[in-house]
């Protein structure tokens, strides 16, 4: 049976989100359909939002409202100027805010280096990260926090050929053993991480 055409968009539009076939696209169109009008306006509207009132800070590459740029991190004065904290995504950035443990600035590449997906240097926000570095000398260390995969790896050792003869030091996120994890139970990088990442008691 085919649906009618506004329910079959609205069930191929929800594909389109990761993760979400057609059974749970078309429980979700179906869901949608039994919300409250209002319910539904005020849905539609945040998406609209979302994409017409958002765009990326003109220093950091995070995501921030069109009316407020620089986002409000790189205009607080009260972080520590000395550190950049390089992230994959705005995700990240407010995955360590949440932590509530970092005080200093962000970067944002809004991607990473893959060669198998055709992505190189130049299509990540790389040009303005070095324009920072060269405009702050109150900049002293780097902290790259990309993912720990194999493009995430080929980013921070990238940043780190292009970054270290500056003079600048350069550091990676430790990685290893989660908090509460078994060490029967890490697989053989996990390990390797874990104790090239030693520190002493």
């Amino acid at each position: 049976m085919d649906y009618p055409e506004p329910i079959a968009k609205l069930i191929d539009n929800y594909t389109k989100l990761p993760g979400i076939g057609v059974k749970t696209a078309t429980r979700l169109a179906f869901y949608t359909l039994g919300m409250d009008e209002t319910d539904v306006f005020d849905f539609s509207k945040a998406l609209t939002s979302a994409k017409q009132d958002l765009t990326f800070c003109e220093i950091c590459g995070n995501i921030t409202e069109k009316n407020v740029n620089p986002c409000m991190i790189c205009q607080d004065d009260s972080r520590d100027q000395s550190t950049i904290f390089v992230v994959e995504n705005s995700r990240d950035v407010m995955a360590m805010e949440n932590t509530r443990d970092y005080h200093g600035l962000y970067h944002v590449l809004n991607g990473i280096i893959s060669p198998s997906a055709g992505t190189g240097p130049e299509d990540i926000n790389l040009p303005s990260l070095i324009r920072r570095l060269s405009e702050h000398q109150e900049i002293n260390e780097v902290i790259v926090g990309t993912n720990v995969n194999a493009e995430g790896e080929a980013t921070a050792m990238y940043l780190a050929r292009l970054l270290k003869p500056a003079g600048l030091k350069v550091t990676r996120l430790a990685h290893g053993l989660a908090v509460g994890s078994d060490i029967d139970y890490a697989d053989q990088l996990t390990l390797i991480k874990a104790v090239q990442g030693r520190t002493e008691l």
